[in-house]
């Protein structure tokens, strides 16, 4: 008969028996009849009891949280926007964030407080800062938020990102309109230095020219232009081409003798 009971209690127990898988980056805890153990499970194969034990898991590594909310801004506007939360848990602080919060932490702890750290921060902002360099400002100024909440829960947020931001439609295209306008401007002025640029050539070039023709008509004394003419009389008896020249003496006038047939 004890041997039957020992038998039956072997077969309920080996049917109550089971194993869970943490994997890495993970870790778990033993819950027993509702009490919760402080003893951490290690990454690999653990052994539990159905009936009485249950394990809850948590990551330590670094976990992206997807949220899309309505942000205030300064004037009361309502900016839709799509934002990443990376985090992490402190591996120590696991059990107790378990025992506290339960293992719906994310919308419970971080979600929550995220919404409100959001509304605090983009409420001191324009709508038109969300959708500018400001960004980065208003996404360190939440990181800094939520982990003075949440870093004594032994949760990390490491970064914020505001991936999307949808201004309203009359606020969206009176900034666009901006936009046009400021490059226009900036386009223009980038005209206006090529015209000023180029007249300065043109002026340089100009005052150039007359340099030149000064030069040129300072150094030209009778002597010169004597030499000049009788160097062109010397090439003109070098052609063998028949030529009439007239002149003065001084400068040659030359006509040119031969018909259309080249004779």
């Amino acid at each position: 008969m004890k041997t039957l009971i020992f038998l039956f209690s072997g077969i309920f127990i080996f049917q109550s028996c089971a194993f869970a898988v943490i994997q890495e980056g993970t870790v778990g805890v033993k819950r027993t009849f509702g009490k919760q153990s402080e003893s951490i499970l290690e990454p690999g194969i653990h052994f539990y009891d159905m009936v009485s034990q249950t394990v809850l898991r948590a990551p330590i590594r670094t976990t992206n949280i997807e949220v899309k909310l309505s942000l205030p801004s300064q004037e009361g506007l309502n900016v839709q926007s799509e934002i990443s939360i990376l985090y992490h848990i402190k591996k120590n602080h696991v059990p107790k964030l378990l025992a506290e919060v339960g293992d719906s932490y994310e919308q419970t702890a971080i979600v929550s407080v995220f919404r409100s750290a959001a509304a605090d921060v983009t409420s001191n902002f324009l709508a038109k800062d969300m959708h500018s360099g400001k960004r980065y400002e208003i996404e360190d100024k939440i990181q800094a938020r939520m982990n003075q909440i949440l870093g004594k829960r032994g949760v990390m947020i490491e970064t914020v990102l505001l991936k999307s931001i949808t201004l309203p439609q009359g606020l969206s295209s009176s900034i666009e309109q901006k936009l046009q306008a400021e490059q226009d401007a900036e386009r223009m002025k980038y005209v206006l230095k090529q015209e000023r640029l180029e007249a300065q050539r043109r002026k340089i070039e100009a005052e150039g020219t007359r340099d030149a023709q000064r030069i040129l008509s300072q150094g030209l004394s009778n002597e010169i232009i004597k030499l000049r003419s009788i160097e062109a009389f010397r090439e003109l008896a070098k052609s063998p081409n028949t030529k009439i020249i007239i002149t003065d003496g001084k400068t040659p006038y030359l006509i040119d003798t031969k018909d259309k047939d080249g004779k």
